[in-house]
């Protein structure tokens, strides 16, 4: 079976699938009942189609925008704008603004510099905004209300909620019910028409009674299954922007964004709403989510267009958002891509493949079970010479039989194995929520639980992300920095104008801001490492508004961790220019060659002195300190902005170590990773000297393992790094396109499973490569995020463990399903129809074949697949990429539970009536109540062998589960209502209590049973 599965239903992989892929595995599905609810949770290809020739549409428009507007600012360049003939509509005056949201897109989406210089330039559109360049627009209740109403919500059309009846309705539409209801309606006409009512009514009626409960369930089950992915997806689309509004800057939901409003970006970041440009530098936007096109876009004052949905591939800015929701391209794109879907997961595909053979399977026995019991019919009819007359009743019997076969082919064709994964994935996804965990990708769930190797980030991770300056070495001068009585210690230490230039350094190059909230107080904004060192010059006495307005801020390099540094370039109250750098500090030292001392003497940086400072570094990170550099140089009066920075010929200000503690469990978790056959590899971008103390505090580094810089690694050999790689526990100084080639070739060479962590922009590329891309909630850019399958939503390392966990969880619950399963199939299949053959009868009906049916579908999936994880998961080998999902283990409890059980429905149907020393007319339906209520029981039990596959003890922990409990239970109370009182539908008779212990207790045997089994080693 697993090598028709792998042929047939393999191509699919947990990312990245091509539709070609999607097409071929639903090509090969034969028998299915219900397309509408088997393939709900599966992509919509043509929907997909639609999108992607809206973004072939978009990239021509665009394209051909951006050449008319190119040619239209040579034409008007140097001219002043021209009087704008756009007349404002009355209810857009009314209201008090100036531009109507219509000419707004058509400025923006149409790239049109000259309407946009027609009204005034971009301070013209702001004033026509009600807004401010600099303070934002002041919002209040009702000024917001407003702006609403005439330019519109930033949210997106959405398909409606599906209600519960839309379930109901899809839920109906399986053939084989519909067949049989059609098959009931007959037996109740001629049932009613031989019989009378209500006598001849109760057969009919009873198959009703069962198609409405099978058809509830389910939809009760599918609609709970709807609510919480629609929960998740809410969780999905949480974004939070920096905004300049009343003044102040803060941050707010994108869906509160509204024309006038100034947004801040930096890169990787997504652009929320259409906008122009206020002000910024070395702006790159990527624009290919939108147009195709892989060239990054430069955004400057003559060239302000910018595009929701596109990213800040370089660079920053402040914008000024003009036009929000499904007035945007984005907006238009984004309602029909979520019509779309999630690809499937490989194991959704997997189970699908496992129904469509069972499925043929149980349709060849369907049809061989119904001509056996009208040979046997036909062959008493000639017996008795009554071949040419057929009564009512005869009619009645081979309806019967037709019913009993269409029944089979519902029990035997598993529909909701493919549903039971998403069931599970989705209780999974839930959970993991609670447990700071968002997952995007439903695949993901399952993936990880293969994970063997998890490549994850220092920083925010491993590191709780909580930055401060605790050591410097100002001028030569090493300090402890841990109270202000210290940072007066280097003040004192150092003369004013070299504290001057340090302030000047800090304060100015910089991502990070310093602002005042609603309250008045001070607030640090930016990453934990510039926060860091925005407060270490804080701590010195320095004034940030003062500092960053003594000197005009010409041109900024960005940091990225390519480079690993940032550069800026200021003009001083003199005129002269400077540039600052800070960064990595052997790289910044490398592009010293004179440091300044506490005086303020420019020094020539010799061998011992660079040794002297390399030494200091090297210290700094022993103690597992990130160190960064901070240097100036003073630029001659012919540098352009459209310079690079110099790289070279810097002065030495000073080195930082900055403290970054270990996260609380991380050691632990570290443990429990290797316990599980999980390798952790550390790939950071930090000194190797910081990143092995911090390895080896967080039991990463072991005594075999190797720490290798990113340099000396991309430099070996195909045939070094095959050698090299299974050793790399620490990679230091990487760069991202190290950690991709890290990936790339552990999945390729390896065949390992790898899961990755990252929050950059630069990360995508690995995130998108692994099997699994982790991106960090707090420190991630939207980049990163919209490349991961899960968002670490705390950062935290421990709850990368905690997915993996729910993971190996979601796929040992359907294993657990899929066995249950598929014991009951093979039971019922083989009953019914070695039964037809042998005694020309069905022991178990319609109606009763109904009712296991639910017994191992909706209800078996609600026990099995939403059991929670506990951590005997975590001791256990990683399944990997090539496992076998249908194992062993679970073929060898299937054939045991199913020979027991055989051998109990025979031992029933041979010796049942001596047993129960049963005799008169109602024998033979006692007997068959027997069989039918051993049967029950018999799953009910196997349902809590099912619980573990391998242990003996099965009762572990079972009260805690109440989903478990509570479907067990409803089973027991439904199977006695249906027994005693429901007779007359379900074709059974009450008990008495003696016939209900023996069949309980044939129930129960079937745990020793299982037991034996479990010690039998495959």
């Amino acid at each position: 079976m697993e090598s028709y599965l792998n042929e047939n239903f393999g191509g699919v992989r947990s990312k990245n699938t091509t539709d070609e892929a999607l097409i071929r595995w639903r090509r090969v599905c034969g028998v299915v009942k219900n397309p509408k609810r088997r393939f709900r949770f599966t992509a919509n290809i043509s929907k997909r189609s639609e999108a992607a020739a809206m973004r072939r549409t978009n990239q021509e428009k665009l394209r051909v925008a951006v050449l008319v507007s190119k040619a239209a600012f040579q034409f008007i360049h140097g001219i002043a704008s021209t009087p704008n003939e756009y007349t404002i509509p009355v209810e857009v005056k009314d209201a008090g603004f100036g531009i109507c949201a219509e000419e707004l897109g058509s400025i923006v989406e149409g790239h049109d510099i000259k309407k946009l210089k027609g009204h005034g330039g971009v301070e013209g559109i702001a004033s026509k905004l009600c807004t401010s360049c600099t303070d934002g627009i002041n919002a209040t209740q009702d000024s917001v209300k407003a702006r609403q109403v005439v330019y519109g919500l930033n949210k997106f059309t959405e398909s409606p909620p599906r209600g519960f009846w839309l379930f109901v309705w899809e839920a109906l539409q399986d053939m084989t019910l519909i067949i049989l209801g059609v098959c009931a309606i007959v037996s109740l006409l001629v049932g009613v028409a031989s019989e009378g009512w209500p006598t001849g009514a109760h057969d009919g009626l009873g198959i009703v009674a069962s198609i409405l409960l099978v058809v509830f369930v389910t939809a009760t089950s599918d609609y709970r299954q709807s609510l919480q992915f629609k929960d998740l997806d809410k969780e999905k689309k949480k974004i939070s922007v920096h905004v300049t509004r009343n003044g102040y800057r803060q941050k707010l939901s994108i869906y509160d964004l509204l024309p006038g409003d100034l947004v801040h970006l930096s890169i990787g970041d997504q652009v929320p709403a259409d906008g122009l440009f206020v002000s910024g530098f070395s702006l790159l936007i990527n624009e290919s989510s939108l147009t195709g096109e892989s060239e990054p876009v430069a955004i400057t004052a003559d060239y302000p267009f910018l595009l929701s949905g596109t990213k800040v591939q370089d660079g920053s800015c402040k914008m000024l958002v003009t036009t929000v929701g499904m007035r945007t391209q984005w907006g238009k794109l984004m309602a029909t891509l979520s019509e779309g879907g999630d690809d499937e997961t490989p194991l959704q595909v997997k189970l699908n493949g496992v129904a469509t053979i069972i499925g043929k399977i149980g349709l060849f026995f369907a049809v061989l079970t119904f001509a056996v019991l009208t040979q046997s019919l036909f062959s008493h009819k000639w017996q008795e010479g009554t071949q040419l007359f057929w009564t009512g009743e005869d009619a009645l019997k081979l309806l019967e039989y037709f019913a009993v076969a269409v029944t089979i082919v519902v029990v035997a064709v598993p529909e909701g194995l493919p549903l039971a994964v998403t069931l599970s994935l989705a209780f999974a996804m839930k959970k993991m929520m609670n447990d700071k965990a968002l997952v995007r990708h439903l695949a993901a769930c399952e993936t990880m639980g293969s994970a063997t190797c998890i490549c994850s980030d220092k920083t925010g991770t491993l590191t709780t992300n909580h930055m401060t300056v605790v050591k410097s070495c100002i001028c030569g001068n090493i300090k402890e920095v841990s109270n202000p009585k210290e940072a007066d210690s280097i003040r004192s230490n150092i003369s004013d104008s070299v504290l001057k230039v340090l302030l000047q350094s800090i304060f100015n190059n910089t991502g990070g801001d310093v602002v005042r909230d609603k309250s008045g107080r001070v607030e640090i904004l930016g990453t934990p490492t510039e926060t860091a060192l925005l407060e270490f010059g804080l701590s010195l006495g320095g004034d940030f508004q003062l500092m960053r307005q003594e000197c005009k801020l010409l041109k900024v390099e960005p940091f990225n961790s390519a480079k690993k540094r940032m550069a800026v370039v200021l003009q001083l109250p003199d005129g002269s220019l400077r540039a600052h750098c800070k960064g990595a500090s052997e790289i910044i030292l490398d592009a010293c060659d004179k440091y300044m001392d506490s005086t303020g003497n420019i020094i020539p940086l010799d061998e011992a002195s660079f040794n002297h400072l390399k030494d200091i570094i090297e210290r700094f990170a022993g103690e597992a300190l990130r160190t960064l550099c901070l240097a100036y140089l003073e630029l001659e009066d012919d540098f352009s902005q459209t310079s690079q920075i110099p790289s070279r010929g810097y002065t030495l200000l000073g080195i930082v170590g900055i403290k970054d503690p270990v996260r609380p469990g991380v050691k632990e978790s570290v443990e429990i990773c290797r316990s599980a056959g999980i390798t952790v590899r550390m790939v950071t971008g930090d000194n190797i000297t910081t990143a092995k103390a911090i390895a080896r505090e967080c039991g990463i580094l072991t005594d075999g393992g190797i720490a290798i810089e990113g340099p000396q690694f991309r430099e070996k050999k195909p045939e070094e790094m095959k050698e090299l790689i299974p050793k790399i526990q620490v990679m230091a100084r990487s760069s991202p396109l190290d950690k991709h080639t890290l990936v790339t070739n552990l999945r390729s060479i390896f065949d390992e499973v790898v899961a990755v962590t990252g929050d950059g922009t630069n990360d995508a590329p690995a995130l998108h490569e692994a099997d699994i891309g982790l991106a960090m909630g707090i420190a991630g850019t939207e980049v990163a995020k919209e490349s991961a399958d899960v968002i670490i939503l705390d950062d935290n390392f421990s709850t990368i463990v905690t997915v993996a966990k729910w993971g190996r969880s979601v796929y040992i619950n359907i294993q657990k399903f899929v066995q249950f399963q598929l014991t009951v199939n093979v039971v019922a299949l083989g009953v019914n129809f070695t039964s037809a053959c042998l005694t020309g009868n069905a022991p178990l009906t319609a109606v009763q074949l109904l009712w296991v049916n639910m017994i191992m579908d909706t209800l078996g999936a609600l026990a099995l697949a939403t059991e929670p994880p506990n951590d005997e998961l975590m001791k256990r080998s990683p399944v990997g990429r090539k496992g076998n999902f249908i194992s062993n283990v679970m073929w060898r409890n299937i054939i045991g539970q199913a020979v027991y059980q055989f051998f109990v429905i025979w031992y029933l149907q041979a010796h049942g009536k001596e047993v129960f020393q049963l005799d008169g007319p109602d024998a033979e339906l006692v007997l068959n109540t027997l069989i039918f209520n051993s049967f029950v029981f018999c799953q009910v039990f196997n349902e809590i062998n099912s619980r573990e596959m391998e242990k003996i003890n099965v009762l572990e922990g079972v009260l805690e589960n109440y989903v478990f409990v509570g479907v067990i239970s409803c089973t027991v109370i439904f199977q006695i209502i249906i027994v005693e009182y429901l007779g007359t539908f379900a074709s059974t008779t009450p008990l008495t209590l003696f016939q209900w212990i023996v069949c309980i207790l044939f129930g129960f045997l079937g745990m020793p049973v299982g037991a034996a089994i479990k010690l039998i080693h495959v």
